[in-house]
C-alpha cells in the first residue's frame, strides 16, 4: 500500500513507541527473573553524544534522559555535551574521534560545520548516527542512520491543522537563526499557509524574545496565530500575547510538562511533538546495535519519531509522561 510520508512517519513513530513500552515494561520483568545480556551493568562500549543544546532549553533534558536510559540498559559508557555554537560542536566531536570512542551521536542543525569531523570519524571506523536536526546533511555526510523527524513535513502537518481551523496569517518565531530544522518547520507551515511571516528572536534571551514578539503583534493586527518552535519559547509567547491583549492564538512545536498543561488547558492550540526521549534512546541503541553485530537501524533510511500532533483532545494522554520528564 502506498502511504504518504506523514502516514509513514506517524506509523513508525507509533511502532517505536510500542517497542520501547515493551522494553520498559516487559524488560523489567525479565530482569527480575534473569537479567538479559543487554542490561548488564558492565560497560560494553563508549559513546559520545554532542548536541546543539542551548542553556535553559528543556527539550534537551528530555533527549538526554532517553540517551542515558539506553546507555544504562545496554551498558554504554556515555559522554554527553551540548553547545549552541556549531564550531564548538565540531571540536567536541573531534575530541571524541581522537580519543577513539566506539560511537558518535551528533545533531546536524548546522550540518556543514560537522561535515569534516563526520568524515574523520567514518575514516577512523567510528560509526556516526545523526539525530534530531539536519536529516539530509547527516545522511549525506556519512551517518549510517538518522533518528528524528522531517522538519518540513512537521511544518506541513501543523499547517494543515491550522488551515482546517480557519487560520490564514501565522507568525512563525525562529529562536536560532541558521538552524536548518527550525527554518524547515516555518517553511513547511508557509507551504500550507502562504501568508506566514517569519520572525527571528534570540533564544538565549527570553526578555528579547518577549519584546520582539510583543512588537510584532502590535504591528501586525491581522495575525491570527503565532507559532513557537520550542516549549520554553512558546510559553514566553503565550505571556506576550496575554500582555498585549492580542486575539492571536498560539501553536507550538515540541513539548514539556508546562506546555502539555497549556495545551490541556486550551492556552495553546496544539503542538507538534517529535518525541526527543525516543531520539536520544534510539540514537544510543542504534550505536550499540552497530557495535554489537554491525546492525544498521533503518537500513540507511531515516527512522522517524514524529511528527505527532498533541492537542486538547489527547493532551491528557501525555501529561504524566511530560511531568516525568520523558515527553
Amino acid at each position: 500500500m502506498n502511504r504518504s510520508p506523514l502516514a509513514r512517519a506517524l506509523a513508525l513513530g507509533g511502532v517505536l513507541a510500542l517497542f520501547l513500552t515493551a522494553c520498559s515494561e516487559g524488560g523489567r520483568q525479565q530482569q527480575d527473573d534473569a537479567a538479559p545480556a543487554a542490561a548488564a551493568a558492565e560497560k560494553t562500549m563508549t559513546a559520545v553524544m554532542v548536541t546543539h543544546a542551548a542553556p535553559g532549553d528543556t527539550f534537551w533534558d528530555i533527549a538526554r534522559r532517553g540517551a542515558e536510559a539506553a546507555a544504562d540498559r545496554y551498558g554504554v559508557d556515555l559522554q554527553y555535551s551540548g553547545d549552541p555554537d556549531a564550531a564548538r560542536q565540531s571540536q567536541l566531536a573531534q575530541q571524541a574521534v581522537d580519543q577513539g570512542t566506539d560511537g558518535l551521536a551528533l545533531t546536524f542543525s548546522k550540518g556543514e560545520a560537522l561535515q569534516g569531523v563526520t568524515q574523520n570519524a567514518v575514516d577512523a571506523g567510528i560509526p556516526v548516527v545523526g539525530f534530531n536536526g539536519g536529516m539530509d546533511d547527516a545522511l549525506d555526510y556519512g551517518a549510517f542512520t538518522f533518528i528524528g523527524q522531517d522538519d518540513g513535513l512537521a511544518g506541513e502537518a501543523l499547517g494543515d491543522l491550522l488551515t482546517e481551523q480557519g487560520f490564514t496569517h501565522p507568525i512563525c518565531v525562529i529562536h536560532e537563526q541558521g538552524n536548518v530544522g527550525l527554518e524547515a518547520r516555518c517553511a513547511g507551515v508557509k507551504e500550507k499557509l502562504p501568508d506566514t511571516e517569519v520572525v527571528y528572536v534570540q533564544g538565549a534571551d527570553m526578555t528579547q524574545v518577549s519584546s520582539t514578539v510583543t512588537a510584532k503583534l502590535q504591528s501586525t493586527a491581522d495575525a491570527d496565530v503565532i507559532i513557537g518552535l520550542g516549549a520554553p519559547f512558546t510559553l514566553t509567547i503565550v505571556d506576550a500575547v496575554e500582555e498585549t491583549g492580542s486575539e492571536a492564538k498560539v501553536a507550538s512545536f515540541d513539548l514539556n510538562a508546562d506546555l502539555a498543561q497549556a495545551v490541556a488547558d486550551g492556552d495553546v492550540l496544539a503542538t507538534v511533538d517529535q518525541q526527543p526521549y525516543l531520539q536520544g534512546y534510539i540514537a544510543i541503541e542504534s550505536l550499540w546495535l552497530q557495535h554489537n553485530g554491525g546492525f544498521v537501524l533503518g537500513g540507511g533510511e531515516p527512522v522517524f519519531t514524529g511528527p505527532a500532533i498533541i492537542d486538547q483532545d489527547n493532551a491528557d494522554d501525555v501529561l504524566t509522561g511530560a511531568k516525568d520528564g520523558i515527553r
